[in-house]
């Protein structure tokens, strides 16, 4: 496994290393001594999710807040989407500042998403299934969100707006200014 930092140095694309031949190809998708290994500390993921959605699905940004914040590990099983993680930690170097990667069936990348980010995603595909791993389980009254569309985030989802589909919760979504945020006192490890 290649580890990548991006320019928000807790989030991190894995890419695996994939064998291939005339039969199809092999990959180790997920190695958690490695990733330990990478980011100095120990992550334990204890519940995976998968979704489905069509062209021009965008779901996020989201996040839970502690104690069950969660940490996240993503990657698209079939078919293309832009990958979005935004900084909610207050007091951080990187506070409101995001990163967006293109994760496909065919690069095969996973992104590594700490607790303190929000997370969405946009399919760019006609369809896509999307897993991810967190290392806290889903916790409904500590859930939140903020805006995929706030201006002071300044994220570029690729497609027009008309183009894309957003669930009742996520167009309700609060500004960032309006946003919950993480501070530096709650432990995110």
């Amino acid at each position: 496994m290649n580890f990548i930092r991006t320019a928000i140095p807790e989030v991190v694309i894995c890419e695996p290393k994939v064998l291939g031949d005339h039969r199809g190809y092999f990959m180790e998708s997920f190695r958690l001594d490695q990733l330990n290994e990478f980011l100095g500390h120990t992550v334990n993921f204890c519940q995976e999710n998968e979704s489905s959605s069509s062209f021009g699905v965008l779901r996020g940004l989201h996040y839970q807040l502690p104690p069950f914040a969660q940490t996240k590990l993503v990657r698209v099983l079939e078919g293309k989407v832009l990958d979005v993680a935004v900084d909610m930690r207050k007091g951080s170097a990187t506070f409101g500042k995001s990163v967006a990667v293109e994760l496909s069936s065919l690069n095969k990348k996973q992104l590594f998403i700490p607790r303190g980010f929000a997370h969405g995603f946009v399919v760019l595909s006609e369809e896509a299934r999307f897993l991810y791993k967190c290392d806290n389980y889903y916790a409904p009254e500590f859930d939140t969100g903020l805006a995929f569309d706030a201006p002071e985030l300044n994220i570029d989802w690729i497609l027009k707006k008309e183009e894309l589909l957003l669930s009742e919760k996520d167009k309700k979504q609060p500004s960032f200014d309006q946003a919950k945020y993480f501070d530096n006192s709650q432990e995110l490890y």
